[in-house]
Parts: structure tokens; C-alpha cells; sequence
């Protein structure tokens, strides 16, 4: 039995997958907020280089990779597929369990996928300095690794809960040259907003995302650059899938089921769109995609399908998302990433539509997935990565319920070696699960932007 199917730097894919041509309608158009009118190219102009622009309202199925942008990748890209036969073996299922494992890049995680791209194209044009936001830290460290590569500057705003739980999450970014706040901070209008009427805000990815790109709008030198949620993000994280489908062929195998954890949407994206491809242009009807997300945020399951801000002040675009509402603040003890009050506009169609299955977990339980894990495979996930493995843990045992022998696919998405202080609290009994309550919900809902008639 092959442990791991490992492809040459020459199969590093030359196109990245557009999925939104292979939707069964239109993408529902984002809206400027201020007017709440449909949004047009130029509407996007101030915050992202016209390159990227040109990616997120593409009508094209396959965009061209940059050769500079394949050369980046060839530090660590292909990333391998592993077997997880001991694992298989722990859960006593006839299930085939594959893992598409992202660890392996510099940041240790799926996200130096698109911020290479981004910190080429910005440097392109002549941007000078990139603003962003991180809310566990994986996506600043992957913005500030790749700014460095281009001689970028790169300001993060760090959500405060997560830059005082993760502080060497802040000195990997600071290694690679970048400049780290703790947001909300004083520095911009949103995040004094945000602190006059909760002094000890513990932040949210919705405001730091509305002070990273208050900062971008306002510096002429500045651009601002996203880590999830859009559609030229999901579209550069396609290498992931599009490698897998190669490794799977290579295995003899075609996943009956494709798993990946849940924040924004570009893990889910860049492992599962190529495979949802196949499903929507019939070619293969029966596989299922499971998108796992966290109880504390639970958007896919529990949120309202409408639109919403982007951010918690509303400088960003409104889209058409799954949403707990814009000033949604996560629990401070909710210990992983996958704090976004919303998700992908294009995933959120796809959920609506039954092609994709949300799922949400508690913590302990994904953090116990977590541990057995490494005790049978050797690698720390992260608490991200973890809720997948929960996800995997059922399907694994509804093989066996059912006696069949099916293969399921899944997304690592990083490592959890920044993440101690969480398995800590697990292995010490303090992991509180949080389960968002319905009233705060049903609140947050309540503030929804209200959109005119015919939009």
C-alpha cells in the first residue's frame, strides 16, 4: 500500500479552476454599501489591483497562472496526498480515508496559495504596502511570507483575542517583516468606533477587516488584501484540488466523499471545486461535499441566506451570504480560526442549492478527533483542520454501519504547531464548547442591511 502519492514540480497546475461559469445560475452581485445598487468592476478599484479585479468578476472557467507565481509555488507546492491507513484502522471502517495535506508550505498552511498571487499582482502595479486582516494568525503569516518574496510592506490587523492567545502567530508575521496591531486599535476611524462602545472589544474578523481596509482606502500607496470569502481567492486555492484529482487518478481512486473545514470558504474552495466541477457538469453525480464549521460560529448551519456587510462597520462590498450578521463578536474561549461571521458567496449558492452539506461541532469533540489523529497518523492538526477529522469520524462510521468500503477524501489544511496553548486547555479540561445561542442569532439578524426592491 502507497503511504503517500507525490507529484514532480512540473505538475504544478498551469491554470487556476473558475467555478462560478459551472454554477447552475449567476452568483447574486455584490452591492456597494453605501448605495446598495450592484457593484462594478470599477467599484473594486480602490482596494484591490485592477489583475485581481479582473479574477473576481471573471466569466473565464480557467485563469493562467503567472509564471512567477508557479515559481513561487515550487517551494512547497505539489503538496502530497497521504493514505491514512493507520487511522482507518483506529476507526475500525472499511472507508478508504485520503488527506490532501497543506502543512508543507512556509506558513504551514492552504494560505501562501492565493497570497502569493496577490502580493505579485499588487507588486505589479506599483503597490507599496498590503493591509489585512488575521483572525487565528494562519493568513497573516501567509500575507506577510509572501509580501516579504515581493518587497511588499504588509500591515496586519490581528483580532486582539487571537493576538493575545497566539503571540508566536505575531512574531512569525514580524519575522517576515510585517507590522502587527491588535484590532480594534485606535488607529483608524472603524476601530475607535468599535472601542468607544466596548472598550475591552476582544475584536472580531469583522473589524479588523473593516480597519484593514479603512487603512487601504485612505493611503494611496496601500492596497488591501483578503484571505478568504471571494471569488479570486477561492479561485487561486484551486491548485489544491486540481493536484488532488491527479493524485486520486494516480491512487486508482475517485472520493466518493470530499470533507474540508469551513471559516470563510478558501480551504473548502481550493480542495472540493474541482471535484463539485465534475458533479455540475455531470460527470460525477453521486460524490458528496461535507463542509465542516465550528458550533461557536456555526454560519452554514444556523445563519440567515440573505445580505450582508462583509465587515462590522460596512466600508466593503455586501454580498449575498450565509451570514450571522456583520457585528457578529465570537466567544473568547472558541479557541480555532473559523471566526467569520459569513462565507463565500459562491459556497453559500452551492449550500442553498443542496450540492454542499454543512455540519457544525463543538470544540472537545473535534479536538479529540484531533489527538487520535496524531496518535495514529503522527501529524497535529490544526483546530481548524480538526473539525474536518470530526466530519471524517462520522462518515468513517456510517461506512461501517453500512458495510461499505467507501473513500473519503479530505482537506488538511495546517499544521497545530502554533496551537499548543489550545491543546493544553483540552488535555487540562478547560476546552469550554460553545454553542451559539439562538437570541444572539436572532439579533444579529435583525440588523441586516435592508435591500431595495428589485437588487
Amino acid at each position: 500500500m502507497v503511504k503517500k502519492i507525490l507529484l514532480a514540480e512540473s505538475d504544478i497546475p498551469e491554470r487556476w479552476y473558475n467555478i462560478l461559469p459551472d454554477l447552475p445560475g449567476p452568483p447574486a452581485p455584490y452591492l456597494h454599501p453605501g448605495t446598495l445598487q450592484p457593484m462594478g468592476p470599477a467599484d473594486l478599484a480602490p482596494i484591490f489591483p485592477q489583475a485581481i479585479v479582473a479574477q473576481e468578476v471573471s466569466a473565464e472557467p480557467w485563469i493562467e497562472i503567472p509564471d512567477q507565481v508557479r515559481d513561487v509555488y515550487r517551494i512547497w507546492r505539489p503538496s502530497p496526498v497521504y493514505r491514512a491507513e493507520r487511522l482507518e484502522k483506529a476507526l475500525d471502517t472499511p472507508a478508504r480515508i485520503y488527506f490532501k495535506y497543506e502543512g508543507v508550505s512556509p506558513a504551514g498552511s492552504h494560505k501562501p496559495n492565493t497570497a502569493v498571487p496577490q502580493a505579485y499582482y499588487n507588486a505589479q502595479e506599483g503597490v507599496k504596502r498590503l493591509t489585512t486582516e488575521t483572525g487565528a494568525g494562519q493568513w497573516g503569516s501567509a500575507l506577510a511570507f509572501a509580501g516579504a518574496l515581493f518587497n511588499l510592506e504588509v500591515t496586519v490587523y490581528m483580532v486582539k483575542v487571537s493576538y493575545e492567545q497566539k503571540p508566536y502567530r505575531r512574531a512569525m508575521m514580524e519575522a517576515w517583516g510585517a507590522t502587527v496591531h491588535a484590532s480594534p486599535t485606535d488607529l483608524t476611524n472603524a476601530g475607535r468606533g468599535i472601542l468607544e462602545q466596548d472598550p475591552d472589544s476582544p475584536g472580531s474578523l469583522g473589524i479588523a477587516i473593516s480597519e484593514a481596509v479603512e487603512d487601504a482606502a485612505t493611503h494611496d500607496d496601500a492596497k488591501y488584501s483578503l484571505g478568504s470569502v471571494v471569488n479570486h481567492v477561492l479561485l487561486h486555492q484551486t491548485v489544491i484540488g486540481l493536484e488532488a484529482k491527479k493524485q486520486m487518478e494516480m491512487a486508482g481512486e475517485y472520493p466518493d466523499v470530499v470533507i474540508a473545514c469551513v471559516g470563510g470558504g478558501s480551504n473548502f474552495a481550493g480542495l472540493t471545486y474541482p471535484f463539485i466541477g465534475d458533479r455540475l457538469k455531470g460527470e460525477r453525480s453521486k460524490t458528496r461535499f461535507i463542509a465542516a464549521e465550528p458550533a461557536a460560529c456555526p454560519t452554514l448551519t444556523r445563519g440567515a441566506y440573505a445580505y450582508d456587510f462583509g465587515d462590522a462597520v460596512g466600508l466593503g462590498p455586501v454580498v449575498k451570504m450565509f451570514t450571522l450578521g456583520h457585528s457578529f463578536v465570537p466567544d473568547r474561549i472558541h479557541s480555532g480560526g473559523l471566526r467569520y461571521h459569513g462565507d463565500a458567496p459562491s459556497l453559500c449558492t452551492l449550500v442553498d442549492q443542496g450540492i454542499v452539506e454543512g455540519r457544525a461541532y463543538k470544540q472537545n469533540e473535534c479536538f479529540a478527533e484531533a489527538v487520535r489523529f496524531a496518535r495514529s497518523e503522527g501529524f497535529l492538526p490544526a483546530p481548524e483542520a480538526a473539525h474536518a477529522l470530526r466530519a471524517v469520524a462520522q462518515e468513517a462510521a456510517a461506512a461501517r454501519e453500512a458495510g461499505e468500503p467507501r473513500t473519503i477524501l479530505f482537506g488538511f489544511s495546517g499544521h497545530g504547531h502554533f496551537d499548543m496553548s489550545a491543546y493544553d486547555a483540552y488535555f487540562a479540561g478547560k476546552l469550554e464548547d460553545v454553542e451559539l445561542s439562538q437570541s444572539r442569532i436572532d439579533a444579529a439578524i435583525e440588523e441586516l442591511p435592508r435591500i431595495p426592491a428589485g437588487v
